[in-house]
């Protein structure tokens, strides 16, 4: 009997058949998961306030290029106000929730190089590593993100020279420390393990609100434009019960304004003053087309002071 065509697309196929089949799509599948994933190199992201007139920003990128030639450096900035950890920690703040775990964060804000303070390894919940002098710069991100261990840097295997400068340890000590561990290196092998409790920190003050109204600060400008930064979160300012469009009287330090609370900038004319929740969260001051801090000559730190809507 002759069999039918049908009857040749129903043959049973053997068990092994079928083994050997899904071993072969397994091993296609992992191949290209592993080709994928080797498109994407690691990731160092470095910070300083070494600024970019001479040679120190590309000389610790050469360090870590030496040490990792594949890895990928993403320059956060080198423009941080110089000696200032607070911009420091801020902008590992505003900056850490967009990259992934396992990124390694070089950050060089060290007024005291030098001195007896600690260069360090820190690991967040996250997964992230921090590799930094131990100044309070991981202040904002252990209060969002939680530390989960930290290591102090002493294996001098891991760091590069003979004779360590006392004034340039972003070359020294973080470039190369930060390579060895985006290279994927056991991260605690860097020295002895520390208590996260025993951590420098920030001694930040918080906006204080009463049933008069917020007394907040101004912590900063933005960048190049000259707004003002300040520490009230913009939830906690739109308790007071003021609306988008309504005018808002404000005193900064010992001048007292009143300025719209508005969405953006151009939601009033050029040159003028305005309130406005910031891309982090908080309550900004800012003039349209302008600089409040050279209009209005405020320079952080400086107190704020806004009443309850009505009062």
């Amino acid at each position: 009997m002759i069999e039918s065509s049908r009857g040749a697309t129903c043959r049973r196929v053997c068990p092994g058949g079928f083994a050997a089949m899904f071993l072969l799509v397994t091993l296609v599948l992992c191949a290209a998961a592993g080709a994928q994933a080797g498109k994407y190199p690691q990731t160092i992201v470095f910070m300083t306030d070494f600024g970019v007139v001479d040679d120190s920003v590309a000389i610790c990128r050469g360090v870590m290029y030496s040490i990792v030639p594949e890895v990928r450096i993403v320059d956060l900035t080198h423009q941080v106000t110089p000696f200032s950890i607070l911009d420091g920690a801020r902008f590992l703040y505003g900056a850490t929730p967009y990259y992934p775990a396992g990124t390694v964060f070089v950050v060089v804000v060290d007024p005291g190089v030098g001195s007896p303070r600690k260069a360090i390894v820190a690991k967040s919940k996250r997964g992230q590593y921090f590799v930094l002098p131990d100044n309070g710069l991981l202040t904002l991100v252990e209060q969002r993100d939680g530390i989960e261990g930290v290591h102090e840097i002493t294996n001098t295997d891991w760091m590069i020279g003979t004779k360590l400068s006392s004034t340039f340890h972003g070359r020294d000590i973080f470039s190369p420390v930060g390579a060895h561990v985006a290279r994927g290196e056991d991260w605690t092998k860097v020295g002895p393990e520390m208590a996260v409790a025993s951590l420098v920190r920030l001694e930040l003050k918080a906006a204080r609100t009463d049933d008069r109204g917020v007394t907040a600060e101004v912590i900063a400008t933005d960048g190049p434009f000259g707004n003002l930064v300040t520490n009230l979160d913009g939830d906690d300012f739109l308790k007071l019960g003021y609306r988008r469009g309504e005018v808002v009287p404000v005193k900064v330090g010992v001048k007292e304004m009143k300025m719209k609370f508005v969405k953006t900038f151009s939601d009033v004319a050029v040159g003028e003053a305005l309130l406005y929740i910031d891309s982090r969260g908080h309550l900004g001051l800012a003039v349209n087309q302008g600089s409040f801090s050279a209009v209005y000559g405020a320079r952080p730190p400086v107190e704020l002071f806004i009443p309850r809507a009505g009062r």
